[in-house]
């Protein structure tokens, strides 16, 4: 059987930033790669560069050098137009803070960036409801985030990110503000869309138990990425 193709390969990155005057490393040649329908967890200490690896495999930052490659694209020479169509197309985010609009309800959250896409209200509604019941919130279609709870709002947050079927998902501690159990709940839904979908995971996290579910781990030190 022929091997998988990556979906996005994070190349030799590298990454710096002045700090009082003075040189700070937080990235050396960070390298990994991730097939469609794997879910990988991204461990490391605080501070070690886990987030700003995923912000830049997610075309959210530039590497000071190296090369960002999404389904075969090249980014490194790409502008922010270009990058900007490129992530939208094929990436997904969960962040800690679900960041959903609090003045729209459930449904309308995720219904957005469909209709931003392209999609009519009507398409977008019906693709939302789907959404809505692989996380368990059939029930909560009009229900506003504040009167939801911290595990359905990520829920939510988490139906929205795939919205409009990203090739990857990028996730930085998603479970991070909730208690174990909704914590697990949470990923579970995840894992479930991923896997179902064949969709491409990198999953910042601190949570060991959590990571240990995965596909496999990788860990950053000293600015390069192990595998665990």
């Amino acid at each position: 059987m022929a091997e998988a193709k990556h979906l996005i390969e994070v190349s030799d990155i590298h990454r710096h930033f002045m700090q009082g005057g003075k040189r700070v490393d937080v990235l050396r040649g960070a390298t990994l790669a991730l097939r469609a329908g794997e879910l990988t967890a991204l461990v490391g200490p605080s501070g070690c560069g886990k987030t700003t690896l995923l912000n830049i495999a997610g075309l959210l930052e530039k590497p000071t050098a190296g090369d960002v490659i999404i389904d075969g694209i090249s980014t490194a020479h790409l502008g922010q137009r270009s990058c900007g169509r490129l992530r939208r197309s094929h990436i997904g985010f969960v962040f800690q803070f679900h960041r959903l609009l609090a003045e729209f309800s459930a449904i309308e959250n995720i219904m957005i960036p469909q209709m931003l896409n392209g999609l009519t209200r009507s398409e977008a509604l019906d693709r939302s409801k789907q959404l809505l019941a692989m996380v368990g919130l059939s029930d909560r279609h009009h229900h506003r985030p504040g009167t939801l709870s911290g595990g359905e709002q990520q829920r939510v947050a988490v139906a929205r990110a795939v919205a409009n079927a990203p090739r990857i998902l990028l996730a930085d501690e998603p479970t991070g503000n909730l208690d174990p159990d909704t914590a697990e709940e949470v990923f579970e839904h995840i894992a479930n869309i991923v896997h179902a979908t064949n969709t491409a995971a990198l999953i910042v996290t601190h949570n060991q138990g959590l990571a240990i579910t995965m596909d496999r781990t990788l860990t950053i030190r000293d600015g390069t990425i192990e595998i665990v």
